[in-house]
């Protein structure tokens, strides 16, 4: 019988007399092979998991949602359900804003691509400086879709907004119906931005045939600067200094609406001239059960904000968007387009409208 000595539990060196140190040794290596091998399986599992997650991230199409400015209150609500739209197509929104500086919007352009960008949707600050986005995108194979505002003379791929022309006539037809004949000042948005020139082509639509009659006036015909009230108070404020001979005003937005009025009430005409203006924003919807302002023109943004994101997802897969089915003509090219219709609002119907479309919320009105 062999003779077994115990192990000392506090001495490492000491073997049992039975075994020998070099197969020790070997049972060692072999467990310690075993153990890297079994790491080594874990290890790559955890690897493969990572890069597929990883790969999962990036498969997600990226879109780029280059903005104008935020100055106006609705472009806040754009980019709040331009980004909810995608991420629940299941893509990403990317998005800068100018401040209104096309120079800043082209180097934001220039950065998401490098970044990137499957797609890139524009705001154009400038209509004709915005096509060097459009060539900066193609360089890269980045398809550009203009949103709300049309970018001319370049190979834009696609274009995303409302009937401009039909809202400067609905405007127009409203004002002209109550008050057929009479003074009319007009004050347009800036001449960088195309949608002032089709809402002043929708206007004339209107009022041509009256002016030729005899039976409309028009007193003052001016473009704004910029999309703001300060323009629209400097260009009616300098009229009616010398003159009080006015009856309606048609103004580009809600924001020019709104400098119209405060010139009025330094003249004590607030509530007393016709007054249209565009985008149904809160304060304008206010301005109307006030009685300042006669109309506004709600544009269905959600829809547009939808129209353009479903758009961008599909072009990212390489589809093509299957709901344009008209063209527009930018200078260069017949563009795909989506045009949306808008509605009018006034005292009759905010409720049946903005209210109902859960636009704004009707404690923000009447409270």
């Amino acid at each position: 019988m062999k003779r077994v000595v115990k192990m000392q539990t506090n001495n490492i060196n000491t073997v049992p007399a039975t075994i020998n140190k070099q197969d020790m040794a070997l049972q060692i290596s072999g467990t310690a092979k075993s153990f890297i091998r079994r790491s080594a399986q874990v290890l790559s599992i955890l690897c493969f998991v990572a890069i597929a997650v990883l790969a999962s991230c990036d498969m997600k199409p990226r879109i780029g949602f280059l903005m104008d400015s935020l100055e106006i209150e609705r472009w806040n609500k754009d980019k709040a359900l331009f980004e909810e739209k995608v991420k629940e197509l299941g893509g990403v929104a990317v998005i800068a804003v100018a401040d209104s500086d096309p120079d800043k919007q082209l180097e934001q352009a220039r950065q998401m691509i490098d970044e990137g960008v499957d797609v890139l949707v524009v705001v154009p600050v400038d209509l004709e400086k915005a096509g060097e986005i459009v060539k900066l995108a193609h360089q890269s194979y980045v398809p550009v879709i203009s949103y709300d505002r049309l970018i001319k003379n370049c190979n834009l791929d696609y274009y995303v907004s409302t009937d401009n022309i039909n809202i400067g006539e609905l405007q127009a037809n409203y004002l002209t119906k109550i008050s057929p004949q009479g003074n009319y000042v007009l004050i347009s948005g800036p001449t960088s931005d195309y949608n002032a020139y089709l809402l002043h082509l929708g206007w004339m639509n209107v009022l041509q045939p009256l002016i030729d009659k005899g039976d409309i006036n028009v007193v003052l015909d001016e473009f704004s600067e910029f999309w703001l009230p300060d323009e629209a108070y400097r260009i009616l404020s300098q009229y009616l200094k010398d003159k009080n001979e006015v009856d309606a005003i048609i103004c580009g937005n809600d924001a020019l609406a709104s400098g119209a009025i405060a010139a009025l009430k330094e003249h004590k005409k607030d509530g007393r001239v016709l007054l249209a203006g565009q985008d149904a924003d809160i304060q304008a919807v206010r301005n109307i059960v006030a009685g300042y302002q006669t109309i506004t023109i709600y544009k269905p943004i959600e829809s547009l904000a939808f129209a353009a994101a479903n758009a961008a997802i599909k072009i990212s897969d390489g589809e093509a968007p299957s709901n344009m089915h008209i063209t527009v003509n930018n200078g260069k090219r017949l563009v795909p387009a989506i045009l949306l219709q808008a509605s009018i609002v006034n005292s009759q119907n905010i409720k049946m409208t903005v209210i109902q479309e859960g636009y704004i919320g009707e404690q923000d009105i009447f409270n």
